[in-house]
């Protein structure tokens, strides 16, 4: 018998409370997610190439699932909080009926045991499932094929998200049966509302309002202009202020609510507007904190979702991006062996456009300088002095007065200094590659070959680490080169012989990935190369590309890993494109993962508190409907009512939070921690970022709605009420 109570009891409140059971559903998927992280598709791809920084990534993951639980907790305790409210007659009449404190605990315990239970099997079987969709989708993007997919189902995640959903669960429930059992029969029998709190003077609530106000201010002006002023330390005295100013703001735009209703002209009880005002202002007043918290909590939702979206669209718009990337595979060495194995019958298959890269230092005479550099073969002074006129002038200035010393290249600099930094360091003891090397890579692009004169020479700068807009253009340095094309100009000679240089090559990576790190390289005619070449600095590469045809027919990635282990049987030096993917994608996955789980996390749990709280103020205030049945008003009325209290309680600290959000997102955005390579892009995505938080509150604003419209249909009964 007493099993069937409680059975019944709990099944009665997973239905009069589907927001809190639906929040618990969620929670623990997204707990068996993020724990079951290092089983996923991508993850095991991902340790192939960059074990080290999964690992590293790996072990962050308890932190973040402790501090899950550690937000969870607070919200269980809430929620099961005001169960007990709800049933406080229903408790007082089991002890008058002569049950014991102590069972009254256990059934309360027992209770939420099967709740939690219902829980855990509803929330791991939609996490589980969650986990196998995102680890195809992955293997999708990413390739099919890529992986031989196997299920990701981790005993270990199931494990200890069962352990720590239940350990909060209990430890909640503990705390408030112990409440339960120090209240007396009469203190459950006759539940009181909340003590009416004091709606203050009104020059006080409006001094509310304008510290609010000023500190919400300073808060964006320190976000906006000082974001990382200090190593970042203003950040958290911005987040302090603006902390302070929500709680501020709230607290008096709460308690001037009563205002509106006292300044509208309808006065009456027509669609119960001066109720539904008063209502609205008694639910935000009397919890004005847990309100501005709801508040902050959207706001940091808002910019971890903007922060961890962009992340996926920007590095997922780079993942396949091989404007600069021509080869799949690089092999080091120049040796027979390495040729042979190329080219033999189980390897041909996987090889398309095999190019030998040359490469190596000039050489320079032994004579040195005072301070000890080596006399230069090169002199590109003419080269030198065009570069510098096509400098601003404030970056001319300091150039010509001798005050920069030091370049640093990077996509903030016009073009010109970049160019002027690289060959003011490189010139000295230029990189070298043979022509025939260039017209291989080049060949394999389809493009046409140098045929470089025994006097002419190609300038080549990495796209790589060299910032461009476009791996075929650079502006300044083409036009340079073409003006003294056309008038027959040497601008740089080698070895005191005049050399001309090629306008407009393309230039592409020279290596699959980062064997050959050079920001520069002069590109000459192989007698040429062989003639002026150090060589002691010599060094070659073997490149190819997996063949189109194979491509087409199995994908890139396949093929790739399957010509990758047949190098790794070689036993030959060797990297691959796959390395610079994996990388890029570690980026996504570190870069995301987290930010998106701790984003809808917030936003889902200030939505339940939301929701909750305006549950239990309903619940408190409901002799108040049932007064207005009395008086005429009829169920449609009070309905509607209820309706616009749950918009405007949802809409009050989602509007601040979007004010904050926005201006979070365009702090990030100004200091390049938010990137959105298109620029195009950023209002759809604003709008898409918008759009899930809304949708998001939309849909625990209806379930709220439809709560309340069940407690107002109890009041059937009464007799005006239809």
């Amino acid at each position: 018998m007493f099993s069937r109570l409680i059975y019944r009891n709990a099944k009665r409140s997973r239905k009069e409370n589907l927001i809190y059971f639906a929040t618990l559903v969620t929670a623990v998927a997204s707990f068996y997610i993020i724990l079951s992280l290092g089983r996923q598709d991508v993850i095991l791809f991902l340790k192939e190439f960059e074990s080290d920084s999964i690992d590293k990534l790996l072990s962050k993951m308890p932190i973040v699932y402790l501090f899950a639980l550690f937000l969870l907790f607070f919200l269980i305790l809430f929620a099961n909080r005001y169960q007990l409210n709800r049933r406080s007659k229903e408790f007082g009449l089991y002890l008058m009926l002569g049950m014991r404190k102590e069972r009254l605990v256990f059934q309360l315990l027992a209770e939420g045991l099967i709740t939690s239970v219902l829980a855990l099997i509803g929330g791991i079987l939609i996490g589980g499932f969650l986990a196998e969709i995102i680890s195809l989708t992955v293997s999708k993007l990413v390739g099919q094929g890529i992986i031989g997919h196997q299920t990701s189902l981790s005993v270990g995640a199931i494990f200890f998200t069962i352990i720590g959903f239940l350990f909060i669960q209990f430890i909640a429930l503990a705390i408030l049966g112990g409440r339960l059992f120090n209240q007396e029969v009469y203190q459950l029998l006759y539940e009181q509302t909340d003590k009416k709190q004091n709606m203050g003077h009104f020059k006080g609530n409006v001094l509310h309002i304008l510290v609010g106000s000023v500190l919400l201010g300073v808060a964006y002006w320190i976000i906006l202009y000082h974001f990382m002023d200090f190593a970042g330390l203003l950040l958290f005295v911005a987040l302090a202020l603006g902390s302070l100013g929500t709680i501020f703001f709230i607290r008096g735009f709460g308690k001037l609510l009563g205002l509106l209703a006292s300044l509208s002209e309808r006065k009456s009880t027509k669609g119960l507007h001066t109720f539904t005002l008063r209502q609205f202002q008694e639910n935000i007043a009397n919890r004005s904190t847990s309100v501005a918290v709801t508040s902050i909590l959207i706001t940091l939702s808002i910019i971890l979702i903007a922060n961890g979206a962009s992340t996926i669209l920007t590095s997922g718009n780079n993942l396949y991006n091989r404007n600069s990337s021509i080869y799949d595979f690089t092999v080091n060495g120049n040796n027979q062996k390495v040729e042979d194995f190329l080219t033999s019958k189980k390897m041909s298959p996987y090889v398309e456009d095999l190019n030998l890269l040359e490469m190596g230092r000039m050489r320079h005479q032994g004579e040195r300088l005072e301070d000890g550099m080596p006399l230069s073969f090169v002199d590109w002074s003419k080269l030198r002095e065009q570069i510098i006129m096509a400098l601003p002038s404030n970056y001319k200035d300091q150039i010509l007065s001798g005050k920069m010393q030091n370049y640093e290249i990077n996509s903030e600099n016009p073009e010109a200094l970049n160019l002027f930094g690289v060959l003011e360091t490189d010139t000295t003891t230029p990189y070298l590659i043979p022509e025939s090397s260039y017209n291989g890579l080049l060949e394999a692009i389809g493009e046409k070959p140098l045929n470089l004169h025994s006097d002419e020479i190609a300038l080549y700068f990495n796209p790589d680490f060299m910032p461009m807009d476009h791996p075929d253009s650079m502006p300044v340095l083409d036009h340079i080169l073409e003006k003294a094309a056309k008038e027959g100009q040497s601008l740089i000679s080698i070895n005191d012989q005049a050399i001309y240089i090629r306008p407009s090559i393309p230039m592409r990576g020279l290596v699959a990935d980062r064997s050959v790190r050079i920001f520069s390289a002069f590109i000459v005619p192989d007698p040429m190369f062989e003639q002026i070449l150090d060589t002691e600095t010599y060094v070659s590469y073997w490149n190819f590309r997996i063949p189109q045809k194979l491509q087409d027919q199995q994908g890139l990635m396949k093929p790739m890993m399957e010509a990758r282990e047949l190098l790794k049987s070689s036993g030959s030096e060797f990297e691959s494109y796959l390395q610079n993917f994996g990388r890029q994608l570690f980026y996504v996955v570190a870069g995301s993962y987290t930010v998106l789980y701790m984003g809808f996390l917030f936003l889902i749990i200030a939505c339940t508190v939301l929701g909750l709280q305006f549950l239990t103020q309903m619940k408190q205030t409901g002799q108040r409907y049932v007064t207005l049945s009395i008086l005429g008003a009829k169920r449609n009325q009070m309905k509607k009512s209820m309706h616009r209290q749950v918009l405007w309680t949802f809409l009050l600290p989602m509007s601040l939070a979007c004010v904050s959000g926005a201006v979070g997102i365009r702090a990030m955005i100004s200091f390049v921690i938010i990137y959105i390579e298109n620029q195009a892009l950023l209002y759809p995505i604003a709008f898409t970022f918008a759009c899930i938080v809304i949708v998001t509150m939309a849909i625990y604003g209806v379930a709220v709605a439809r709560s309340a419209d069940h407690e107002i249909d109890k009041l059937r009964w009464k007799p005006n009420i239809d």
